[in-house]
């Protein structure tokens, strides 16, 4: 990479996070998406806007952006971002696996657990960190993205990234640079299972967290889940004010006393919801497997069961094929209801 010219950024998956990314990213290096046709022709035509909770605000014209749909246009990247959906990244580690460079640095901003060790294991010449999104990214009309919650950017520390941390900083988006990222991302998916509970609900995520027959339901799912990870030896990092394993505790607390305890849990957008949620609306499949899921199939690696947890993936999975209007008591009685001792 030339010392004067800006890096080449290629962002592997034309969706929320990587339309987000690649949109602030934008003024600070070439970046090159690499996505659907569907998705890239409306790209080409609109141009990308993005928003964030603080007012900040920007746009890149359509006549501007590198919008491909084959793998090899990241050939020439020196840092690749992977965002695709987990169920993806089979083939997008194929697909890189025949085009970069050697010694290209690839960051895998996705959600579970999983998505890092299977980029590693097809890219042995590249440097395959683990990354983490903390913040809520909902797009709207095509091109269009919304930054609705708080949080900076986490990635595995590597020596790779020098050339990169300066630039994701001027673009208001900072690299915190992270020695223990699985237990990053273990603290990820436990707050990422509330996905399922918000996309069933069809709530703004301040709506849904304002009312305790929904955080009853995440509480049940974050029980069964720290239990797990008891018992798989997992460690979680500590992603917010609390420790993990008071969370339960504070979601099943009367709404007016977890107004008070947990008022930084409510600072986010009105307008903001999970991806799950999006996806749905868009008849999209989810990623209630990679997150819900995780949590069961780690539960039967160790001799136990994850009912709760399993109960979500079903009823997403039941949504994706047709859409059903939740309430928070009745969904509450149904988690209940599946509920057993671990």
């Amino acid at each position: 990479m030339s010392v004067h010219a800006l890096p080449r950024i290629a962002v592997y998956g034309a969706g929320s996070v990587g339309g987000y990314l690649g949109a602030r990213l934008h003024e600070h290096a070439r970046i090159t998406f690499v996505g659907r046709r569907r998705v890239t022709d409306a790209w080409r035509l609109h141009g990308l806007d993005w928003t964030d909770l603080e007012g900040h605000e920007g746009h890149v014209a359509g006549r501007a952006l590198d919008v491909q749909t084959d793998p090899f246009a990241a050939a020439k990247a020196h840092l690749v971002l992977v965002t695709v959906k987990s169920g993806a990244t089979e083939t997008v580690a194929r697909e890189l696996a025949g085009v970069l460079a050697p010694g290209v640095p690839v960051i895998s901003f996705q959600n579970g657990l999983h998505n890092t060790g299977i980029l590693r294991a097809a890219l042995p010449g590249h440097p395959v960190l683990a990354g983490m999104v903390p913040f809520n990214v909902l797009q709207g009309q095509p091109g269009s993205f919304h930054q609705g919650s708080g949080g900076e950017l986490m990635v595995a520390s590597h020596a790779s990234l020098a050339p990169f941390v300066p630039l994701f900083a001027a673009a208001g988006l900072p690299l915190a640079v992270r020695e223990d990222m699985p237990a990053v991302q273990a603290a990820k998916l436990l707050l990422n299972l509330n996905n399922a509970i918000n996309a069933l609900s069809s709530l703004p995520l301040r709506d849904e967290l304002s009312q305790r027959h929904w955080r009853r339901c995440l509480a049940l799912a974050q029980r069964e889940a720290l239990a797990v990870f008891k018992a798989a030896r997992v460690q979680s990092a500590r992603l917010t004010p609390l420790p993990a394993h008071w969370l339960p505790r504070i979601l099943d607390l009367p709404d007016a006393w977890f107004q008070r305890v947990a008022s930084r849990m409510l600072t986010i957008d009105p307008i903001a919801r999970s991806s799950m949620w999006e996806d749905l609306q868009r008849h999209r499949p989810t990623e209630v497997d990679a997150i819900n899921g995780e949590i069961v199939r780690l539960a039967h690696a160790h001799g136990l069961t994850a009912p709760v947890n399993a109960r979500l993936v079903e009823l997403v999975h039941q949504a994706e094929r047709e859409p059903r209007e939740w309430h928070g008591d009745e969904l509450l009685q149904d988690l209940q209801e599946h509920h057993a001792p671990l």
